[in-house]
């Protein structure tokens, strides 16, 4: 039997995350030993972990990449520390919104000399969530694979660098063909090493946890209810949600904006809550282990994000048979067809008020975006067949 390793951060309550559970989920164990490396042994989908993969021990130098650098120095060590701090003055010099892209890069560079090998072998090393110096740099494994489960033509960061740790890698994974192709429209020499496996969707599953209770207060909300499931940060543009909410109430539209999520941004989006006097018409609820109960009663689920690669929660949104709004990011297409099971909107908080104010009056279109979606087949089980013939 082959051995693989699949390695990520951890388990806090995202897309990426219930991407990876869902892909634990449907290994085919009788044939495959799966060891399973997290950073940190944190995040409420720990409990999702199926029993077979045998989940490593945590080691305290990988631990620190969820540790805030006071943290690090208090937990004394001091070279990690000494390198977090240097890669922060490097990625100062980059003044724009996705300068953490570059941040993370050089932390993981600076801090390579202190981390310590894993001391196993594998047929197969995967590494799950970017960047992927860990496996390229401290695993030994016969074949290694890396994932992208963003758009990285609209994220910020050292070339050089990237390809000198993507060339490491036999095979890359993307999530979709516009992801496929938005990676290599930054790193065209990689061609031969990209190809496209979606992550796996369980339908079953999300319609199960959907049933679930929640709480009263917002299934009895009688307004017109928009629901997003996302981190709160610059690439969701939840920031954008809230000014497009601001255009919606200033027409007098009878809508709710309910937001399933957390994230760094938290605090700055409070404060535009505020200052736009929204309070009650834009809620954030927080991070929530199951998201699917508030999609379930949702009248139209919303993506306002600037990038994705490609988002899961619009997936299980379908899955419900939701009508689905998304902006029009440059990986959109391979997210919806435009009218048929899903509306694609203009970027930006204009762009955004304008779409839900167009499918709020047409009801016919919502009708026929959920009956777009009842027709699919979500269910993919095969594409876990293009990872196995990547292993073989």
């Amino acid at each position: 039997m082959k051995k693989i390793l699949i390695s990520s951060f951890d388990l806090e309550v995202g897309g990426v995350e219930r991407s990876l559970i869902s892909l634990l989920a449907n290994f085919d164990y009788e044939k495959y030993i799966v060891d399973l490396k997290l950073f940190s042994h944190s995040g409420e989908f720990m409990e999702l972990i199926p029993a077979e993969p045998n989940l490593l021990v945590e080691q305290r130098e990988y631990k620190t990449f969820r540790m805030s650098i006071k943290q690090i120095f208090q937990s004394g060590m001091l070279r990690i520390g000494i390198s977090r701090v240097w890669a922060k003055i490097l990625a100062s010099r980059f003044k724009n919104e996705e300068a953490g892209y570059r941040q993370m890069q050089y932390m993981w560079n600076a801090s390579l000399p202190f981390l310590p090998k894993l001391n196993q072998h594998y047929d197969v090393a995967v590494s799950y969530l970017w960047p992927h110096y860990f496996v390229a740099e401290k695993v030994f494994a016969k074949t290694k694979i890396a994932w992208i489960h963003t758009d990285y033509s609209v994220v910020q960061t050292d070339e050089n660098l990237d390809y000198a740790l993507w060339s490491k890698f036999d095979h890359i994974i993307a999530v979709s063909e516009h992801c496929k192709d938005a990676f290599l429209s930054k790193y065209p020499l990689l061609k031969n090493k990209v190809s496209v496996m979606e992550n796996i969707a369980t339908p079953e599953l999300v319609i199960s946890l959907a049933d679930e209770k929640t709480e009263s207060s917002f299934v009895e909300d009688n307004r017109f209810k928009l629901v997003t499931v996302a981190r709160l940060s610059y690439a969701k543009g939840i920031d954008q949600a809230v000014l497009a909410m601001k255009i919606l109430k200033e027409k007098g539209y009878p809508i709710v904006w309910y937001v399933v999520g957390y994230g760094g941004d938290e605090e700055e989006i409070k404060c535009l809550i505020k200052q736009n006097n929204l309070e009650k018409e834009f809620i954030l609820l927080g991070k929530k282990i199951n998201p699917y109960p508030y999609i379930k009663h949702a009248d139209l689920y919303v993506q306002p994000s600037r990038y994705e690669g490609k988002a899961l929660t619009v997936s299980e949104a379908q899955i419900l048979s939701k009508p689905v709004l998304i902006t029009n990011y440059p990986t959109a297409g391979s997210q919806v067809k435009n009218r048929v099971d899903g509306y694609i909107c203009p970027l930006g908080a204009e762009g955004i008020a304008n779409g839900i104010e167009y499918l709020y009056e047409s009801e016919d279109l919502r009708a026929k975006l959920v009956l777009g979606c009842k027709k699919i087949n979500y269910l993919n089980n095969e594409e876990m067949q293009k990872f196995y013939q990547l292993i073989q």
